[in-house]
């Protein structure tokens, strides 16, 4: 398995990787703080939820679509024409409260629109991955994008509070800035990231993104995946929703709940660390089987234990393997798809997984309201069980190799189902 140190010589990955943690951080980092900016402005609950809301739907919205463009433009355009958009935006709304003329609408529109940005970046970003990264290396470049993310969550929240501390308006103006590096980085990318040349019969994009699905339904592991990867984001997210609620309820202070997400961000970096090694050493399949199990344990010291430190414990333990399971699994999928079909296939994916986590705070609040926080925990625990026996009853999950093996699974793999008219 190759390491860090030999990915870290590819410039075009660098590049790429360097741009998105530093845009990654940024958007985190307003993300936080739109909730707080929309409720000084209103004093409204609801209209401080509905800035992230919007950022989500926007995001959701677009990923179908961007999956079709991601195959047939060139991905570094695509990227570089969303990171453009977000400088535009977040220098807006930096503007407009430099100028004191700061509103709820602007901060929504905003909020929507940078939301559709990212869900046209997720699939070029993917597609470019692919095109930059070596098959044998995808796997360590995967575990860094995971580590990315975990990074990105622990420093956004402190960073966007020392921020908006000093003006409302600073975080825009950071994240804008964020975003401008994007947009640099992606210019020093020199592979051609342009798609295969296509000489058939026009095509119709519905046709596109019908092709993306066909061939996620024409697959049994791709159906498995998709399947289970949207009932676990639901029932382990509203598990943990549950477990946080429960702890304000309980009375905690908002440091010891923020520690939390502080001791999860750094279990994940940890893990994402430790991930090409896991990833070179346990079958892929087997280590998908772990990850679907890995919380179902950690559901009891939660229900009878309302504690923060028991929380971030259980949190921390379950997001250590989650990022090798993450891009060991993603990076197999990627492997096996035809280059031309990763843009629809990823975005089709990744549509169907998001489309259940705007229902996990619902049901994590019904199932609070109306059991109590031990019963709902008890409860949640039992639906992740239940999600977890979808890939473990998988065969066509459970047989997927070491990276090592990859290449000749893959031609043991049946054919997939015509994806083209």
């Amino acid at each position: 398995m190759p390491s860090y140190r030999s990915l870290a010589r590819n410039r075009d990955f660098t590049a790429l990787w360097v741009g998105q943690t530093v845009s990654e951080i940024g958007s985190r980092m307003t993300m936080f703080v739109f909730p707080l900016i929309t409720y000084a402005l209103t004093g409204s609950a609801m209209l401080a939820a509905a800035s992230e809301a919007l950022h989500l739907l926007g995001l959701a919205g677009m990923l179908l679509p961007a999956g079709v463009i991601a195959d047939r433009c060139d991905r570094r355009r695509v990227m570089r024409l969303a990171s453009g958009a977000g400088v535009l935006l977040y220098a807006s709304l930096a503007a407009a409260g430099i100028l004191g003329v700061l509103t709820v609408p602007h901060l929504l529109v905003v909020a929507l629109l940078t939301g559709v940005g990212a869900g046209l970046f997720a699939p070029a970003e993917m597609s470019a991955v692919r095109t930059v990264v070596p098959a044998e290396e995808l796997p360590t470049a995967l575990s860094q994008n995971q580590a990315r993310l975990h990074v990105a969550s622990l420093l956004s929240a402190p960073l966007g509070g020392v921020l908006y501390s000093v003006a409302r308006w600073l975080p825009f103006a950071a994240d804008a800035v964020s975003f401008a590096v994007s947009w640099l980085m992606l210019g020093r990318i020199r592979t051609d990231l342009a798609p295969a040349a296509y000489d058939g019969p026009r095509r119709h994009p519905a046709h596109d993104l019908a092709a993306g699905v066909r061939f996620i339904a024409g697959q049994p592991f791709f159906r498995v995946l998709t399947v289970w990867s949207a009932l676990v984001n639901l029932t382990v997210n509203a598990l943990f929703f549950v477990a946080v609620l429960r702890l304000i309820e309980g009375g905690f202070g908002s440091f010891q709940i923020g520690l939390v997400e502080g001791i999860a961000g750094l279990a994940g970096i940890v893990g994402a660390v430790l991930a090409p090694w896991v990833i070179d050493r346990v079958a892929t399949g087997t280590l998908t089987v772990a990850i679907a199990w890995s919380f179902v344990p950690l559901v009891v010291p939660m229900a009878f234990w309302n504690q923060p430190a028991v929380v971030a414990a259980a949190l921390g333990l379950g997001l250590l393997l989650n990022p090798a399971g993450n891009a060991g699994i993603q990076s197999y999928r990627v492997a096996v798809t035809p280059p031309d079909l990763i843009g629809r296939v990823q975005s089709a994916s990744q549509f169907v997984s998001m489309s259940m986590l705007p229902l996990a705070p619902v049901i994590a609040g019904v199932l609070l309201s109306a059991l109590g926080g031990q019963t709902a925990i008890l409860l949640l625990g039992v639906l992740t069980a239940a999600v977890a026996c979808i890939p473990t009853l998988s065969r066509s999950v459970r047989s997927v190799p070491r990276p090592a093996e990859w290449e000749r699974h893959e031609a043991l793999v049946p054919a997939a189902v015509p994806v083209a008219a």
